[in-house]
Parts: C-alpha cells; sequence; structure tokens
C-alpha cells in the first residue's frame, strides 16, 4: 500500500532542496564558465548559466533517501543517474562530441540491463503480448538512449522540457497509484517535486537552464519509469501508453530524424527547426508557445491514462484522438502540407461561430 503522507513528505522535500540548490549552483555554473552564450540558433539574448540539471538530482536523492525505498533495481538505477548526470554536466562544460554523450548513455542504460531491468515483454495491438526474447536487450538499450534524446531535443525553450517531463510524470504517478506500483510512484513524486522546484527558476525568462545535466537525467529517469510501471502493465497495448504519455518528445524526435535524413544531414546535428522553434517561429510568443506544448502534453497524459483502462472502442476513439493532436501540432509547426492549415482554420472558424451565437 501507498503512504500518501509519506509522498507529500518526500514531494515537499524533493521540491524545497532542488529550489534551494539553484542559488549555489548557479553561482557555480558562473565562476567556472558553465553558461550558455547566445547564438544563431539559440532564442536567448543574455549568457544564462547551465547546470541547473544538478538541482534537479540533488533534490531527487534527497527525495529517495527520505523515502528509503527497498527495491531490487535502486542501486543500479542510481548508479546510471549519475553516469548520465556526469556525462551531462561535462557536456554543459566542454561540448562533448555526440558520440561520447552516446557513449555515456549506453553506460548509464548498461547499469540497467546488467541488473535485469530490461523491457521482456510488450503487448501490441491485434497482436497480444510478445516476449522479446533476445531482442529484449537491444530493445531495452534503444528505449532508454531514445527517450533520454528525445528530452534533450525538447529542451529549447525556457521551462519548456521541465514543464513536460512534470506534465509526463504526473501522468505516470495516476497510473503507478492505480496499478499499485510502488516503486514508480516513489521516483514519479520526487522527480516531480525536484523538477517543480527548479520551474520557478527556468520558466520564461528563465534565470538558469537545466543543461544536458538535466534534460540527460530526466529523459533516463523517465525511461526508468516506464520500465518499471507501464511496461509491466500486462493490459493490452501496453507499449502504446508511455509513446502516448511522450508523444510530444518522441513526435518532435521522429521529425528531426527525419528531417536531417531528408537534408542528407546527421541525424545528430542540432539546428533551430524543431517543433518548439517553428510554432515560436509562426507568430505565438516565447511564453505562450511554452504553455500551447504544455497544454498538448496534459492532453496526451490524459489520453493515456484513458487508453490504460479502455475498452476496444475507447481505445480506437483515443487512437483518433491521439493522430489528431498530432496534426494539429504539425500544422501549428508548418511542418506538414506545405505550410497550410486546414483543421486549425476549420476549428478557428467554430470557435468563431460559437463566439458570435452567444
Amino acid at each position: 500500500m501507498l503512504n500518501f503522507t509519506l509522498l507529500g513528505g518526500a514531494f515537499l522535500i524533493a521540491f524545497l532542496v532542488s529550489f534551494f540548490a539553484v542559488y549555489p549552483i548557479k553561482k557555480f555554473a558562473i565562476r567556472f564558465g558553465v553558461v550558455d552564450f547566445p547564438e544563431k540558433r539559440k532564442i536567448h539574448k543574455i549568457i544564462t548559466p547551465r547546470l541547473g540539471g544538478l538541482a534537479i538530482f540533488i533534490g531527487f536523492l534527497v527525495g529517495i533517501l527520505f523515502l528509503q525505498p527497498e527495491h531490487e533495481h535502486l542501486r543500479e538505477i542510481i548508479f546510471g543517474a549519475i553516469v548520465i548526470v556526469i556525462t551531462g554536466a561535462l557536456d554543459d562544460k566542454y561540448t562533448l562530441r555526440p558520440i561520447v554523450k552516446l557513449a555515456g548513455q549506453i553506460i548509464a542504460a548498461s547499469f540497467l540491463i546488467s541488473d535485469g531491468l530490461i523491457i521482456s515483454r510488450i503487448t501490441l495491438p491485434f497482436v497480444g503480448m510478445v516476449d522479446l526474447g533476445f531482442i529484449s536487450v537491444l530493445v531495452t538499450l534503444l528505449w532508454v538512449v531514445g527517450i533520454t534524446n528525445a528530452i534533450n531535443l525538447i529542451d529549447g525553450l525556457d521551462g519548456l522540457a521541465t514543464g513536460i517531463t512534470t506534465i509526463a510524470l504526473t501522468s505516470m504517478f495516476v497510473m503507478a497509484i492505480i496499478d499499485v506500483r510502488v516503486m514508480a510512484a516513489y521516483l514519479c513524486i520526487v522527480l516531480i517535486g525536484a523538477n517543480l522546484g527548479f520551474l520557478y527558476h527556468n520558466f520564461y525568462p528563465a534565470k538558469i537552464y537545466m543543461g544536458d545535466t538535466g534534460s540527460n537525467f530526466l529523459g533516463y529517469m523517465i525511461a526508468v519509469v516506464s520500465m518499471l510501471g507501464l511496461f509491466k502493465n500486462i493490459a493490452l497495448f501496453s507499449f502504446i501508453i508511455p509513446v502516448i504519455i511522450l508523444a510530444v518528445p518522441i513526435f518532435d524526435t521522429f521529425f528531426a530524424i527525419v528531417r536531417r535524413l531528408h537534408n542528407k544531414e546527421s541525424i545528430m546535428m542540432a539546428d533551430n527547426k524543431h517543433i518548439h522553434y517553428q510554432i515560436l517561429a509562426a507568430g505565438y510568443s516565447h511564453r505562450k508557445t511554452v504553455l500551447i506544448l504544455y497544454g498538448f502534453s496534459a492532453l496526451f497524459g490524459i489520453l493515456a491514462i484513458l487508453f490504460s483502462k479502455a475498452s476496444m472502442m475507447t481505445t480506437l476513439i483515443i487512437t483518433v484522438l491521439v493522430l489528431i493532436l498530432l496534426h494539429i501540432i504539425a500544422e501549428m509547426g508548418g511542418l506538414v502540407l506545405g505550410g497550410k492549415k486546414p483543421v486549425l482554420n476549420f476549428l478557428g472558424k467554430i470557435f468563431k461561430r460559437k463566439n458570435k451565437g452567444s
């Protein structure tokens, strides 16, 4: 059984530790030159300290120490997190080559795999449960590395990655409560607390960035939580549930890979054509762009929760809604139909008619 008083205490501790840890970390980052300089590809206009992800990580650690959970994989999860944080911090300071960052992510994932925390089976539409057998290690590696990089790629606007991961973790927390996945719930609640403590400093206009330290850590931990909770769910379509929850960063990563392959560019090369940049370029303000993507993330999170307990007919309806929402995001960013926006225009007309009628 879950002790909600204990969970509340862990949330508050993680929040406060993360909130106050930002101040010394900010001074440290400035003193040692771990800062983000303005450039053509970036939005910000002033030099801003990085390493904010350390505050999230410290808040997470203190929250876990307070909860003192017992779990067979906890030690390896923490070891992997330490590796991913060190890799991210080095990248924030020295701008590591993509292959070096990838190596750090693989090493972090290897701690999980070596301890047996793997995606051994999934359930798929019209197929049912599939035992992955010998490819389970590869699937696990791709999942951890893929989600880690998806969160890293979405971290392009003030507060965006912090907010989207908080929303995703909240959805996972609700599902962990429903399915009584104690360890998944513990990890979610301290990560939510640590994230919100940091978000105060990171929301537009940001006083500090989480950097790769934070985005890599959060991506890694979300992958871990999904493996402890969502992939362990025996319900039909369990593989689809974490994909829906993380639809915004996964969708953005997919488009980035397709775009770069089409342009014959390295898929690891950074650019300013991600969904958030495209929505910003479409005329929305920085703050409004972030809030729009928060809204879509929240909708996907709610749909994922409904999806996990839905009947076949409801599942099909939710699937259609997910596809429509993804298309709307793509239209807002001018990513499809040559920049045309038929669905958005149609919705706009309906909205105007309702306003006239009222």
